[in-house]
């Protein structure tokens, strides 16, 4: 298992590569609920973003939880190798918030997400790291 803390080049280059990933969240039962996504991670500050509109279920998911967050997972794969990211996620509105994350979806997927006045951030406070590569 990667350490969260230092996961590894050949870990981090992987999620620098264009794939499109899963975003797990919780359904107030309790089921999961996957849906593919943009993900983009920053080691440094081990915070991974996923842009959405702001009346998805994703979204509400997460605000669901509460001011503390939800638990919930990103993952990525490509044959043999895959990586998952785990945290604590919570809804960011602030314009600032939404337009870092635009920008970092465009570097990492080399196009530039299309306009919506209702984008809000998903961004997971990484505190677990899995995968192979």
């Amino acid at each position: 298992m990667p350490d969260v803390r230092n996961p590894g080049p050949e870990y981090l280059a992987f999620w620098r590569e264009r794939h499109v990933c899963t975003l797990t969240t919780l359904r107030p039962d309790g089921t999961p609920h996957v849906v593919p996504v943009g993900v983009t991670y920053d080691p440094e500050t081990r915070l991974a973003r996923v842009i959405t509109g702001g009346n998805t279920r994703k979204a509400a998911h997460v605000l669901a939880a509460g001011p503390e967050g939800a638990r919930v997972a990103v993952c990525q794969m490509q044959g043999r190798r895959w990586a998952t990211l785990e945290g604590v996620a919570v809804v960011r509105t602030h314009r600032e918030h939404v337009e870092d994350a635009e920008r970092r979806y465009a570097e990492r997927y080399g196009r530039t997400p299309r306009e919506n006045p209702e984008r809000v951030v998903i961004e997971i406070a990484v505190d677990r790291a899995l995968g192979k590569g």
